[in-house]
């Protein structure tokens, strides 16, 4: 029974970094972390609102490439509906009860 499959269900996962991560997630993870700490470096912490603006470019970060069911992460499912939205999708579909205006030459 065990025979049946071609491919192993992680096989993708040998792909990725961490078996979670593609490079993009890194990078833009990373880049949320050096803001962070230049923000902490740069601004003084004197009230709660200081810390927060020095905690949002981390946040934004781990919330981009956090795991999501049905997709790799936040950031893919974005994509996702960004290209939905802006996209004009044309189903050119043939059977055999139905006329077409698009017609093969």
């Amino acid at each position: 029974m065990n025979d049946m499959y071609l491919i192993p269900a992680n096989s993708k996962n040998g792909k990725l970094i961490f078996n979670m991560f593609r490079p993009v997630d890194l990078v833009v993870f990373l880049t949320g972390l050096a803001i962070t700490i230049i923000f902490f470096l740069a601004i003084g912490s004197s009230s709660l609102w200081a810390t927060i603006i020095k905690l949002t470019p981390i946040s934004v970060g781990a919330l981009l490439v956090v795991p999501v069911p049905y997709y790799h992460n936040v950031m893919e499912f974005i994509k996702d509906v960004y290209l939905f939205l802006i996209g004009r999708r044309v189903y050119l579909w043939k059977g055999w009860c139905v006329r077409s205006e698009y017609e093969e030459k």
